[in-house]
Order: C-alpha cells, then structure tokens, then sequence
C-alpha cells in the first residue's frame, strides 16, 4: 500500500473506473459495497464541536438535509464523470432545475430557452418563473441568429437541452457557451439524453450541467433524483439554495443510483446501437412519415452530434402517416414496450408526447416545437433488438 495522502488512485482513471470507484471512503466496517447511511442526523462529542461543525469551522455532518455520506459518494462520483468541480444532489431532475434558477437569478432578470424542451422546464419557466419577475425568451435550439437577437442586458443565462426532447435536435454547445459569456451570461445544459457517458458539457464551455437522475444514471425505473455539477463557485449558490429549501435527494435513492452509474458506459453504448439500427429500420416502414434520431446520416444535427458525442443515445422519435387516431393505435396495439412516460430505462418505453409529456402546452407552444398529433416517441432499451422491431411492427400494421 502507498502510504501517501497526496496520492490519487484514480487520477486519470477512465469513465468505467470513475463510475465504480469514485467516492466510496470504506468505514472502519471494511465493506466492499458503498453504505447506505439511513439517519436524518449525526450525533457529535461535545457542544464544543456541534458548534464547530454548525459554523463550519470543522467538516463533518451536521444534518441529512445538509450532508450525508450516501449522497456525498453520489454527488463526488457524478462531478468525477462530468468533469466538474463540485455537484449537488437533488430530489428530481425538475428540483434540479428549480434549484439552479432561482439559486442563480432574481426579480428583473432574463432567460433564454430553447423551444425544444421538456414540456414541464417550459412550464417552469414560462408560468411560475415569470410569477416573480424572471422573463423567459424561447428560441428554436438551431437558430443561431434567432439566440443571439433574443439576448438583452439582462439576459443572465441560456438554458438548453441537446438532444432535445422529443425531437432530438441537436446544438453546437461550444458555440452557445461562447455566445453566452460573450454577453455575460452563463449556459446550462441539460444532459439527461446523453449521460456523461457519451457527452460531457461543461468540457465543451457550458457553465451547469443538470440531470433527471431518474433517467439514465438509475437505468431501471426506480428511484427519483435529479443534480447539478459545475464549478464549485455556482454549485455552491445552487448548494445553498437547496439546503435552505429543502429539494435534497433522500441516502437510498443516492444508493440506487450509484449501483445505476457503474453500468452506465455499458449501458449507454447498448441503448446507442439498438436505438440505431431501430431507426433505420423505422425508415423503411410505409407507415412512417419521418424519424427523428441524431444517429442518422439524414439528420440536421448528426455532424455536431458525431463531434460532441460519443455515441447517438437511446431516444428517438418517430411520425406515423395519420394523425393522433393511428398514433394512438400503434402505441395501443403493442405488447412488449412499456407504454410509459418515463425514459432511460432497460425497458424499452413508448410515449405520445403530444398528451403526455408536452400536454401541457398551448396549441400553439405545440406548433412551435413540432410536437404533432402523429409523434411518437420510443426511449429504445436494452431487450433483443428483432423483439423490439416485432413489437412496433405489430403496432404499425393496424393503421
């Protein structure tokens, strides 16, 4: 053994090592599995040290709303993965976005968004945030010129999803993140399709990075959770935010979730290939009007996809010739997929994002996104590819 407290073992480890090792201290127990720390606090020597640890004068934790070891590993591991300082947990990917909001901007300030989006961040921002005096501009995710005229003074940060949900658009991060400092501002990502295994924003000059955790970093469908990770000076106001309001991620769901990430890489590049050769093959069923995935040749955003991405990801989406009627017929007439609204899981899920994920738009925030009546969209999972394309194709025969 290396008797050495400056030594890193996992300086310059590669993803699959990070994800399995990254901020697990064993306890004096010697386990080889991460522990689950279930307690709500932490019982300190004397006075003497609850105030030290109170006032931050000495580290250690203090309240599990606060800290607990279970969710430090979780947050340490995640910020390993992205390349970041520091992250902070929370208690859904939309708590996650909250929590950046309004840790980073205040009455007066402005935002901008891509129109491209999932559909309750467009409710946040657009409803509630707006509530107390925060502006939000949407723009089409591709439109550089449509970014850049959106901006103001006081624009203060540039919000996107890439790829994008449903539709898998695809943005230039680099791009965006020079476009926002040049004015000031800060761009935050939404990384939840791509998982830090196959893109990693905040290497390509985005500020935040946030995640539904219940997505790709659980894999299974089971636990809620959601983080941010960026530099320690902006995670910190987030951090602060979130301590004082409570969104905090529970030490179970933080221990589920770090069984999720040491799959993540493996899991990641299976979900790409079988959500590949699913859309090629979609392209050549006569019931189908287009498919909509960043791993086609075809596609708009499949050169900066192939640049900024490892690998195309898990979602596609896809238009039935027909409207919400044969949509609907081919989602009900499956028997394998989950009909579900939930992606990122080994299960192939299958979801009409028009009255689902997105129904809470406006016809006309609908038509502006190009979520249509005849959308379907398929988060592909990890069973048998030729079972998965015998499913929809018993779907697809009824219209």
């Amino acid at each position: 053994m290396i008797d050495d407290d400056s030594f890193d073992p996992l300086a310059g480890a590669g993803l699959d090592t990070l994800a399995i090792r990254t901020g697990h201290v064993r306890t004096a127990e010697g386990e080889h599995g991460e522990p689950l720390f279930l307690t709500s606090s932490y019982v300190f020597e004397d006075a003497a040290e609850a105030a030290a640890r109170f006032s931050g004068e000495k580290p250690g934790n203090v309240y599990s709303r606060y800290t607990n070891p279970t969710v430090r590993t979780f947050e340490e591991r995640i910020a390993a993965l992205e390349g970041a300082e520091q992250a902070v947990a929370t208690s859904s990917g939309m708590a996650a976005i909250l929590s950046t909001c309004i840790a980073l901007l205040e009455s007066g300030d402005h935002v901008v968004c891509s129109r491209n989006v999932f559909g309750t961040t467009t409710v946040l921002l657009d409803k509630y945030l707006r509530r107390f005096g925060i502006d939000t501009a949407f723009v089409p995710l591709t439109e550089l010129d449509e970014w850049q005229q959106a901006l103001t003074p006081k624009t203060k940060l540039l919000f996107i999803e890439t790829p994008s949900n449903p539709l898998c658009e695809v943005a230039d991060i680099r791009v965006l993140a020079e476009l926002a400092h040049s004015n000031n501002a800060l761009l935050v990502v939404d990384n939840c399709f791509c998982s830090p295994a196959l893109q990693q924003p905040l290497k390509l000059g985005a500020d935040l990075v946030v995640h539904s955790a219940t997505k790709y970093l659980d894999g299974q469908g089971r636990c809620m959770g959601g983080v941010v990770a960026g530099s320690s000076e902006l995670v910190g106001e987030v951090l602060s935010f979130i301590r004082s309001a409570g969104p905090t991620m529970s030490p179970f769901n933080a221990w589920v979730f770090l069984k999720g990430l040491e799959t993540l890489r493996l899991r990641m590049v299976a979900h790409s290939a079988n959500a590949l050769e699913l859309a090629l093959w979609l392209q050549q069923q006569p019931q189908v009007e287009c498919v909509f995935y960043t791993g086609l040749a075809d596609h708009p955003g499949h050169a900066i996809a192939a640049k900024q991405q490892s690998a195309f990801g898990g979602v596609l989406s896809f238009r039935v010739k027909g409207g919400r009627e044969q949509a609907w017929k081919v989602i009900d007439s499956t028997q394998v997929l989950s009909l579900t609204a939930n992606l990122g899981d080994v299960k192939t899920t299958i979801v009409h994002p028009a009255t689902t994920t997105h129904g809470r738009l406006t016809d006309e925030q609908k038509a502006e996104t190009g979520i249509t009546e005849n959308l379907i969209r398929i988060a592909v999972g990890l069973e048998d590819i030729a079972d998965i394309k015998a499913d929809l194709a018993r779907g697809l025969s009824v219209i």
